[in-house]
């Protein structure tokens, strides 16, 4: 039950530093972001379900 909700992944994906030896190209740029931006919106949503059911 402890690891179903640690989130720790989740944050530090959003907050980790560049690595200087990977080039990047448009593509991994894009699909880093498409993640970003999917894992935002289902936290939000998450939020959204939670406090609606709590009021």
């Amino acid at each position: 039950m402890k690891g179903l909700f640690n989130f720790s992944e989740v944050a530090t994906y959003f907050f980790r530093k560049k690595d200087p030896n990977r080039k990047a190209n448009f593509n991994l740029r894009s699909m880093h972001f498409i993640n970003k931006l999917s894992m935002l919106m289902f936290l939000v949503a998450l939020f959204i379900i939670i406090f609606r059911h709590v009021f």
